[in-house]
C-alpha cells in the first residue's frame, strides 16, 4: 500500500513516513505507487481500480432516523429508571424535617442530569471516532459517519459534530435537511465536513 499524501510505501494504518492514514489514495496508486489524479478511477500504469472512490451510497433521513430512536433508547432506558429512583428518594425525603436530606436528593437529581449530558457526549463522540465509526444505533441499521474522503473522524472532530448537532436542533431543520442534500447531508455533517454513508 501507498500513501495518498508522500506516496511512501507502508503496510501500516499509518505512514511511518508522514503519518497520513494511507488508503483511499487519490496522490498515488495504491498498489503500485504511480502518482494519479484526483478522482482517478482507474490507475493508468497498473490498470488498478482506485478502491477510495467506489460508490458510496449516502444514508437518508429516515434510517439516520432510525439509529437516532435506537440510540435514544439505548441511553435514555438507564437514565429514566435512574431518574424514577431519584424521584422516589426526593419525594420520600420532601416529606422529612430535615432540609439537609432534601438538598441532598436534589443534588443527585442534578448529578444524574450531569451524568446524562456526558453520556451523551461521550457516546457519540467516542462511537463516531471509533474503528466502528459509527454509534450502536448506526451499526444495527448499517450506517457509517466518515469525513469526505471516507477516513475515520477524529475524536476532536467527533466532539465538534457532537456540539453542531444542537443546532440541527432547532426546529429540527438541520436533521430534515438531510433528506434533500446532495450527500444527504444535516446541518452538523456541513459544519463537520462528515457524511453517513451505508456500509
Amino acid at each position: 500500500m501507498y500513501c495518498r499524501e508522500c506516496g511512501h510505501q507502508t503496510n501500516g494504518e499509518f505512514c511511518e513516513n508522514c503519518g497520513f492514514r494511507p488508503d483511499n489514495s487519490h496522490k498515488f496508486c495504491n498498489h503500485c505507487g504511480a502518482e494519479t489524479k484526483r478522482l482517478q478511477e482507474l490507475c493508468t500504469s497498473c490498470g488498478s481500480i482506485m478502491v477510495s472512490f467506489e460508490k458510496k451510497e449516502y444514508a437518508g433521513f429516515w434510517i439516520r432516523f432510525a439509529a437516532r430512536v435506537i440510540d435514544s433508547l439505548i441511553l435514555g432506558i438507564p437514565i429514566f429508571i435512574g431518574a424514577l429512583i431519584l424521584a422516589g428518594v426526593t419525594a420520600f425525603y420532601s416529606e422529612s424535617s430535615n432540609p439537609g436530606a432534601v438538598d441532598a436528593a436534589f443534588g443527585l437529581q442534578a448529578i444524574l442530569y450531569l451524568i446524562y449530558i456526558a453520556a451523551n457526549l461521550f457516546y457519540y463522540s467516542g462511537m463516531h471516532a471509533s474503528k466502528w465509526q459509527g454509534t450502536l444505533g448506526k451499526q444495527i441499521v448499517g450506517v457509517k459517519v466518515t469525513d469526505m474522503n471516507g477516513n475515520r473522524i477524529s475524536f476532536g472532530r467527533a466532539i465538534g459534530r457532537y456540539f453542531a448537532t444542537f443546532l440541527s436542533g432547532i426546529l429540527y431543520i438541520g436533521y430534515i435537511i438531510a433528506g434533500f442534500t446532495e450527500k444527504k447531508q444535516a446541518l452538523h455533517d456541513y459544519i463537520a465536513s462528515t457524511v453517513v454513508v451505508k456500509k
